[in-house]
């Protein structure tokens, strides 16, 4: 999971709830000090947040534009239904499109790992609100098999076990890997509060997509927008090399953050938000 490099909201964002016609979302809003040179939408992933792009909003605010971070239905503060069936990728598509027509559309849409699953759905059924779109850290189809084994026995426990004792056994794991050994108290108490707000059915619901994803680049292909694949230089969901052949299939602006991994606005938030800012200018 994503861990935000701090918690703390720069001067220029404000959290509130963003009213739709889909119901109310959880939002961090970043405005730029003039008139915005553009809105963009940030999507998180699965067991993420709005938090995770709490980085880039200063810079990408300072370069001119107003960065609406939100969190999907049933995430961390975005309420959701007891309900799986809620969480299909048409349901969540439909909430950017509301999302983005709230926003008052020509959105550059951003969207992080699964995040990028539901731009892209979003983009398909209906591209008009958008004015870009950028897959991060985001691959062809369904996640790489070893994180499709991980991703499996989550869903399985957390059909059978509360949500407190998902979170000490995945904890658990990660002690034994070392994963998890340098991270702050504040934060992992963050990371332990997000977990238990979000909504069990969604984490399920989303986990099951990630591990059946199918490869839908050939339809975005078809779609008349400028399109961005941004990457860190590693990434354990989706590799790398498939990350690259899907941007060319794309015919996509293509970024490599070095030095980050799955989650370059959290790694790498200032190299990140410059090369957002950068695609969005060409994009117009």
């Amino acid at each position: 999971m994503s861990k935000p490099p701090t918690l703390t909201l720069p001067a220029c964002a404000d959290a509130y709830r963003l009213p739709t016609e889909r119901g109310d979302f959880a939002v961090h809003d970043a405005r730029p000090a003039g008139v915005p040179r553009g809105t963009a939408l940030l999507v998180p992933g699965f067991t993420g947040s709005k938090e995770d792009f709490i980085g880039v909003l200063e810079p990408l605010a300072t370069a001119g534009y107003r960065v609406v971070a939100v969190d999907g239905r049933g995430q961390h503060e975005s309420s959701g239904p007891r309900d799986e069936s809620a969480y299909a990728r048409g349901e969540l598509a439909l909430d950017l499109l509301a999302q983005a027509a709230a926003l008052g559309g020509g959105v550059h849409l951003l969207g992080h790992s699964f995040g990028g699953i539901v731009a892209r759905a979003a983009v398909l059924t209906d591209a008009s609100p958008f004015r870009s779109l950028t897959l991060m850290s985001n691959g062809k189809g369904a996640i790489s098999p070893m994180q499709q084994v991980r991703t499996r026995r989550l869903i399985q426990a957390l059909a059978v076990l509360d949500m407190d004792a998902v979170w000490q056994e995945m904890r658990k794991e990660d002690a034994e890997n070392a994963a998890d050994e340098d991270t702050p108290t504040a934060l992992a108490e963050f990371l332990y509060s997000r977990w238990m707000k979000t909504t069990p059915e969604q984490l399920m619901a989303v986990g099951r997509q990630l591990t059946t994803e199918p490869d839908r680049t050939a339809e975005l292909a078809r779609v008349r927008l400028p399109k961005h694949v941004l990457s860190g230089a590693l990434d354990y969901a989706w590799p790398v090399p498939e990350i690259d052949a899907m941007a060319k299939e794309l015919s996509a602006h293509r970024t490599v953050v070095p030095g980050a991994g799955h989650s370059p606005a959290a790694e790498r938030p200032a190299v990140t938000a410059e090369a957002l800012a950068l695609f969005w200018e060409l994009a117009g």
